[in-house]
């Protein structure tokens, strides 16, 4: 047996809990090796409910941290804002990352990511969370092999409400500099399943945002339809000005062949797979699904994708594979976002991917 990857978590917030429970569930293959988390005391509370023992150290720097564990794997959870500096010191200091979404909040910093991560031989698995959805790699690898024939459009919504509290919960959520809206935040990694799934990169976005119940500087509602190289045509849809108590996040395919639906409803898996004439695929995906990845991981993993990310880094540190969301897919989606931001503060179609550098921050001065 190999020796198992140390872990430092970076950032202890809401999502660092997610991480905490995918390494308990990697018992053996990835161990947590220290938090940091400028507010110390966020980083003794998560260490207190994580359960976890052994010799975990606690850091509020997180160079100090990277040069005293010099951990295999460094996962980011900070703030969008702060992603390029603290991906770019774990790297250049010989950290693999795994890396929360967005990667960056420009399309400038997102590639220098990408490149630092080529130059160094380094892994990132970016927090894309659907990629790593029971199922949802067995539809892709369907759809990529031609199985239903063309890829015709497809269609994302993700209605992730958030009431003002959510937003006043800290004082860089909702901003341009360190956060963007609902398709930034809340979308970012839908768009990157959908365009993984369809099978093709974007060449066009044409966009609108609005600002119509939260009190925050980005958008709390945005629509796009991006054009992709084969043709094909994908229609977007990202809000937080929805209802709190109920999250959702639905994605179609259509093909020549099938409708392929599937998402979440308030945490709930929902699948609508059907061949064209109405003959549904659901049971044969999930018994392929439970016969490859076993019940057990199929339920944890669905529960919470992390644990997928963190499994499929682990065995890319060991095999030399790339993630199933790897650097490039970090810099694309980014590239993407920045698109249709550019569109909706241009009134125009963008060409991507975007010959110039854009950020979040240009958008600070679209008036809403």
């Amino acid at each position: 047996m190999s020796e198992p990857l140390s872990v430092l978590i970076i950032g202890c917030g809401r999502v660092a809990v997610k991480h905490v429970k995918a390494i308990k569930d990697l018992k053996g293959k990835v161990i947590l090796k220290g938090l940091c988390d400028a507010r110390r005391e966020s980083a003794e509370k998560l260490l207190r409910e994580s359960g976890l023992s052994g010799d975990i150290q606690i850091y509020e720097d997180y160079k100090e941290a990277i040069d005293a564990l010099k951990p295999d794997i460094t996962a980011a959870t900070v703030p969008s804002g702060l992603h390029y500096e603290v991906a770019r010191y774990a790297m250049e200091h010989g950290s693999d990352l795994l890396l929360e979404k967005p990667m960056a909040m420009s399309t400038g910093e997102s590639r220098d990511i990408y490149d630092i991560a080529r130059r160094n031989g380094r892994k990132i698995a970016m927090g894309h969370i659907y990629r790593y959805l029971p199922i949802v790699g067995l539809i892709r690898d369907d759809i990529s092999t031609g199985k239903y024939g063309k890829v015709t459009h497809g269609s994302i919504y993700v209605r992730w409400g958030h009431g003002d509290d959510y937003y006043d919960s800290a004082a860089w959520r909702g901003t341009w500099k360190s956060d963007g809206g609902a398709l930034m935040n809340q979308t970012i990694h839908a768009i990157d399943l959908l365009v993984w799934l369809m099978g093709s990169e974007p060449s066009e976005a044409t966009a609108m945002i609005s600002r119509r119940l939260r009190h925050i500087e980005a958008e709390d509602l945005g629509m796009a339809v991006l054009r992709l190289e084969n043709g094909a045509l994908a229609q977007i849809e990202g809000a937080t000005c929805t209802d709190p108590s109920k999250h959702v996040a639905m994605f179609t395919v259509c093909l020549e062949k099938a409708t392929l639906s599937m998402g979440l409803d308030s945490g709930k898996p929902k699948l609508d797979l059907r061949l064209a004439g109405g003959k549904k695929l659901n049971g044969k995906y999930i018994r392929k699904q439970l016969s490859k990845y076993g019940l057990s991981f199929t339920i944890k993993s669905a529960l919470n994708p992390h644990l997928g990310i963190y499994r499929n880094l682990e065995e890319s540190i060991r095999s030399g594979n790339d993630p199933i969301a790897d650097s490039y897919a970090g810099f694309s989606s980014v590239d993407t976002l920045m698109g249709i931001y550019r569109s909706a503060k241009e009134g125009r179609t963008v060409k991507l991917p975007l010959t110039e550098d854009f950020a979040s921050t240009d958008m600070a001065d679209y008036e809403l």
